[in-house]
Parts: C-alpha cells; structure tokens; sequence
C-alpha cells in the first residue's frame, strides 16, 4: 500500500471544505461537494476505471473497476461520503505527529487548545503511529473523507497487483449523509452490485449492520398571549405547555442514559414564545415494534396535553427517516461474514456492534443493494478533537482488499 500517497491525498481532501447544509435545497446542499467530487473524478480518469459519471441529479460520482477473473464473480461496492458535519470546515489545517508519544497533544498553542489523555484515554492506543488531527478551531473530515481516499487506495493497490483476481468493483461517493438526504437519491440501478459496504465507521475493527429505526417528530403549540397583568384565566403560556410535554415523557429513555440496543427519545429542539412553540424530537430504537410503540406513545401524549387544555393545541407530525438495515442484511450474511473473514486475515479484531445511529447504508440496503458499515479507522468525529492515523487508514484500505479477495470465494 502506498501510505505517502494515502496521506497526502487526505490532506488535500480534507482541506476542500464539504460541510453540508440542512438549510439548502440544493443537490449536493454545498458546492464544495461538487468540487471535491470533480478532483476525484479527475483522479478515476487517470486511473482509467470505467463507466466515471458524476450525476448532477443526485450528486453521486460512480466508476467501475473491471474484474480480471475468468469465470463470473458477484461485483461488490464500496461506497463513502464527500460532506462533513455540521462544524466549521472552513480552513482546514491538519496537525501531523509523526511516531505519535501518546502523551497530550496540542492542537493550538495560541488558543491554548489541547487534546488530553484524560479525556480521550483511546488516544494510548495509538502510540508510535502518525497521528493526524486538527488545529481545534475545525473538524478534520476523516468523517468521510478517510473513506474516500481508503477505497481509491483499495483500487490503486488492485491495478497494481494483477495477480490478484477480483470481479467487478464498483464504487461511490456521494453527498448530505451528514444531514440524512444522499442516499434517498442513490441510483441503484446503474450501480449492479450484489451486495456493497459502506467506508463509514469508527476505529479499525468496527463493522455494523445494525442501525436505529428512526424518526422525527414535530410538535407545534398554539399559546394564547394576554398582558401579565390581566392574564388570569386567559393567558395559555405554549412554552410551559411544551414543558409539561417532556416532562410525560420517560426521564431514563435519553441518548445520555441509554446504550447498547437501548432506544431512546431526544428533545432536538425546543423554540416558542408565549403564543407558539415548536418542539423537535428524533425517536431511535433498533426492534421495529418497540420504534412503532415509541411514536405510538409520543402521541399518546400530545392528546393527553390537549385534553386538559381549553381546547387541542398541540399538533404533531412524524416522519419515518431510516430503518435498521439488519432487516434486510440478515436475509443473506455473505457480506457480514466476507468482511469478518478478511479482518481476521490481516489479524484484526472484529468488533460488532449495533449502530446507534443510521448510516447511507441504512437507505440503500432498503433501496434493495444490502450495504453494511465498515471501518475508516477514525475517532472523535464532528469536532475539534476528530483524529485518525495513517496506519488505521491503511489497514482500512488492506480490509477492503482483503474483502475484494475473499469474494472469490
């Protein structure tokens, strides 16, 4: 594996700033998206892969590396992400330490931001590797950009080495994951493989496929505002209204005291003044009945308030956002098991474990292509502490040609 040009690729990757944008309507939501994806273009066709299309009305860019076996092999997938989270990306400035001590590190000497073993005790573990991190004022995007560059290693290594015989690969990267909108456009059809991974995971061994059923749920209440000093039976105060709401609501069964295959309710955002209020929750729970329950009972809720009020206030709408791709991936475990194997060849540990949360994956294995999550060998994602080491990117990108060999059967 050529780790000079695995670093040196992520650098220049991070440092197009990718940050999606809720807010926009636009596909990609951020151009700099659909500039970081015309670089990698560039990049496949130099490579000369085949089939290279950047798809304007879904902001995927596809390519197809040609299998070199003689009989017919499954093609399999890799997919990552070309957005960052909703932290600042703008002026990415990567901090490398090479033969890392496993001591503190100091992000900015200035600002006088360091990132502290007794905080992030994982960061022992990485002792005498090349640590990569950020300057703390940005994210660094290894989330998804160690991905990106992890599968394109993948496929430089396997156009290096012809002997060793794979089938089809295809690979993708796409826009807004970070905001839960690229996959809902991904285009299955041109994109013929049996089965495909998503590069999108945390530190080197974890591989999921199992994720969250999720929702969101919007509660609008309408108050009445009086003058305080008339208000006597008239006033009907909507912020305390939306507080007597979450307060129905179960004090344990939150992100911050639930874990494992746990569910949970989490109060996103609560906005109002005395005649409106807008409450925002996401409902998570990996068993699709106790999901269905979930909703069942917020609602349930919402018609108690509006039972003891004057007359119904609150209104609440929910809307389905993923599923819990297991569902779909328990049907047929060849590639759960494909990529145990091929982490167990290179002597890494699986580690698998439900995923409290959705992935691209989440989508496209209900789209029909079952998709399940691997490692990118990053930590700390969506802020200023986010690391990864160039060893961990490798190790990613020897996984992924390792699963490409295995496929052969």
């Amino acid at each position: 594996m050529d780790k000079e040009k695995l670093l040196e690729r992520f650098i220049r990757y991070v440092k197009v700033n990718t940050r999606s944008d809720a807010g926009s309507e636009r596909i990609p939501t951020t151009i700099g998206q659909v500039e970081l994806a015309k670089i990698i273009e560039e990049e496949l066709t130099a490579l000369t892969l085949a089939d290279i299309r950047y798809n304007e009305k879904n902001g995927f860019l596809t390519a197809r590396l040609p299998g070199n076996a003689e009989h017919t092999v499954p093609a399999i997938g890799f997919i990552a992400h070309l957005d960052t989270a909703d932290f600042n990306a703008e002026g990415i400035d990567p901090q490398l330490f090479p033969d890392y001590d496993g001591n503190a590190v100091v992000l900015n000497d200035v600002q006088g931001i360091t990132m502290k073993v007794t905080e992030f005790p994982n960061l022992k573990d990485y002792q005498g590797q090349t640590l990569i991190t950020t300057d703390g004022t940005t994210l660094l995007g290894a989330d998804d950009k160690a991905g990106i560059v992890e599968i394109l290693a993948a496929v430089e290594y396997l156009l290096a080495h012809p002997e060793v015989i794979h089938g089809d690969i295809w690979i993708a990267f796409g826009p807004d994951e970070e905001i839960g909108r690229g996959a809902d456009r991904f285009d299955v059809i041109n994109f013929p493989a049996q089965f495909a991974y998503t590069v999108d995971s945390g530190r080197v061994g974890s591989f999921e496929y199992e994720t969250f059923n999720a929702a969101q749920a919007v509660v609008e209440i309408e108050g009445t505002s009086v003058h305080p000093g008339t208000a006597y039976g008239m006033m009907v105060n909507a912020i305390k209204v939306g507080e007597q709401l979450d307060a129905l609501l179960p004090k344990e069964e939150v992100p911050e005291r639930t874990q494992g295959y746990e569910g949970f309710y989490l109060l996103n955002k609560f906005s109002g003044t005395l005649d409106h209020a807008e409450l925002v929750y996401i409902i998570r729970d990996h068993d699709k009945g106790l999901f269905e329950k979930r909703k069942e009972f917020l609602q349930a809720q919402v018609q108690l308030i509006n039972e003891q009020l004057d007359r119904p206030r609150c209104t609440i709408s929910i809307q389905d956002q993923y599923y819990n791709m297991k569902e779909i991936i328990e049907k047929d475990m060849r590639p759960v098991e494909l990529a145990v194997q091929a982490m167990k060849n290179l002597g890494i540990e699986p580690k698998i474990a439900p995923f409290r949360g959705g992935t691209d994956g989440s989508k496209i294995s209900y789209l029909g292509l079952p998709t399940p999550n691997l490692f990118t060998g990053g930590e700390n994602f969506h802020g200023q502490y986010e690391f990864i080491t160039l060893e961990a990117m490798e190790q990613a990108a020897l996984t992924i040609v390792e699963i490409v060999k295995e496929n052969m059967g």
